[in-house]
């Protein structure tokens, strides 16, 4: 239990800032489903949009310090290599 009223303050804050970064994190998911779910699909042109789409949320969101900047570069290269093959298939 925080003692100290800076302590009560950065429970507050820390609070907050979980509830921003899960939704960040969730916001970033449904963006990398909806590329995945259209390369399942097969649809060269709509994963390519949803992938243009997808890009720039996810580095948002490592830029933000919710998920690691390096994680973020691996997804992207993974995802844009799966859409670059599916267009040349």
């Amino acid at each position: 239990m925080a003692n100290t009223a800076s302590a009560r303050k950065r429970i507050r804050q820390n609070e907050r800032r979980r509830e921003r970064n899960v939704a960040r994190m969730s916001r970033m998911r449904t963006f990398i489903k909806k590329v995945e779910l259209a390369i399942q699909a097969g649809d060269k042109s709509a994963a390519a949009e949803a992938f243009k789409v997808a890009q720039p949320e996810m580095q948002r969101a490592a830029g933000k310090g919710v998920i690691a900047k390096n994680t973020i570069s691996r997804k992207l290269s993974r995802l844009s290599a799966r859409v670059k093959a599916l267009a040349t298939a």
